[in-house]
């Protein structure tokens, strides 16, 4: 749990003028990781890893949706919490984008990205595996939620809260975040464990969500909350 004083002591503190943290100073309060919390792994696929740990806008232009170096720097971090959930037998989703034959009619995509994506980018990432007890959403959509089973599934875990890692920012996490948020759950977004292709777009829209949907968190304190735990697997 982080007090109400460290509440924005995060990577935003030096894009957001002092005028906005007031003007946001009633949303502060004590963050911390909901009760019985499943972790949300989002879009960790191959794409985003294309062109090794650079700027993106140095290597766009031949590894599209690239999210360069601030994918890689994500990498040990998310390892870290991936290990810390599964002590802790939490039960942990991974998602990617659904690449099917037809699978959805045309005009039917997550965001309004012209080009084209190479279907081979959407498998999960090398450094990340998937366990036999974890679960692979595909879906259609930015959210993870939007016509998956993923509600079902979080019923059948009685899972109460989320903890959300992943990329990008802007894009499919905050999307699964105001999902979450909207249907009840108590959302954690830990700060190291998730990036956009800009870090401009990145830092505000953490700021964002955590005024209004979601506590971000370091990783560090989450790590000392799922190594708290002792959750037992649905499957005991």
């Amino acid at each position: 749990m982080a007090s109400i004083d460290t509440f924005n002591d995060h990577c935003w503190k030096d894009v957001i003028p002092a005028s906005d943290l007031k003007l946001y100073a009633g949303w502060r309060r004590e963050t911390f990781v909901g009760p019985r919390p499943a972790l949300l792994a989002i879009d960790l696929y191959d794409l985003v890893y294309r062109g090794g740990p650079l700027p993106p806008a140095e290597i766009n232009d031949r590894y599209i949706n690239t999210c360069g170096i601030y994918a890689h720097r994500a990498i040990a971090p998310t390892q870290k919490l991936l290990a810390a959930a599964r002590r802790a037998g939490v039960p942990i989703f991974f998602c990617t984008q659904e690449t099917r034959p037809n699978n959805r009619p045309p005009g039917a995509v997550s965001t309004r990205r012209k080009a084209e994506v190479p279907v081979d980018g959407y498998a999960i990432y090398h450094e990340f595996t998937v366990e036999p007890d974890d679960i692979l959403i595909t879906k259609q959509r930015a959210s993870i939620f939007q016509g998956t089973p993923l509600y079902s599934h979080l019923s059948i875990l009685g899972v109460n809260s989320l903890i959300v890692c992943g990329e990008s920012t802007s894009g499919c996490v905050r999307a699964s975040v105001v999902d979450g948020y909207s249907s009840g759950y108590h959302v954690t977004v830990v700060e190291e464990c998730t990036y956009d292709r800009a870090e401009l777009t990145h830092k505000v829209n953490l700021f964002d969500m955590h005024h209004k949907y979601a506590d971000v968190m370091h990783l560090d304190e989450v790590l000392a909350h799922l190594d708290s735990l002792s959750l037992p697997r649905a499957a005991e």
